[in-house]
């Protein structure tokens, strides 16, 4: 097992390969029986770069591509509450039809109901007979 700690990011396996490939070239002399595989693996870095090239135009294609979308929502809903406030001139707030576009008709507000039971006030509490007032004088 290799010492070397091995490349997970595309950018690093890209630059492992394009090592091996620098070796395997520097020491073909020695080594031509891989000249044929040295050659497979430069063909699929070329590829590889080419294709993280187009991912990396895609990337930068899909931001753009958000960023229209949330111009193009914001507009729309900018827009529709624009519309919905004349629906609710053209019907009053009060009209039923309204709830076809989604909007809440005014129905008036609920009155809190108030309690069944009368409240009687109850009487001040009157001291005992033969009970001091408490309060210390001054």
């Amino acid at each position: 097992m290799s010492t070397r700690n091995r490349e997970t990011t595309y950018a690093g396996v890209l630059g492992d390969l394009g090592q091996f490939i620098a070796a395997l070239a520097a020491n073909a002399a020695e080594l031509p029986h891989l000249e044929g595989t040295r050659v497979k693996i430069e063909k699929i870095l070329t590829d590889a770069q080419a294709v993280a090239k187009r991912q990396a135009a895609l990337v930068a294609s899909k931001q753009d591509a958000s960023q229209e979308i949330r111009r193009l929502l914001t507009e729309g809903r900018r827009l529709t509450t624009a519309a919905r406030k004349l629906l609710q001139e053209q019907f009053g707030i009060r009209s039923e039809k309204l709830a076809e576009f989604g909007v809440q008709p005014f129905r008036g507000r609920t009155r809190r109901e108030l309690p069944t039971t009368p409240t009687t006030p109850t009487p001040p509490a009157v001291p005992a007979p033969g009970v001091t007032n408490p309060t210390p004088e001054k």
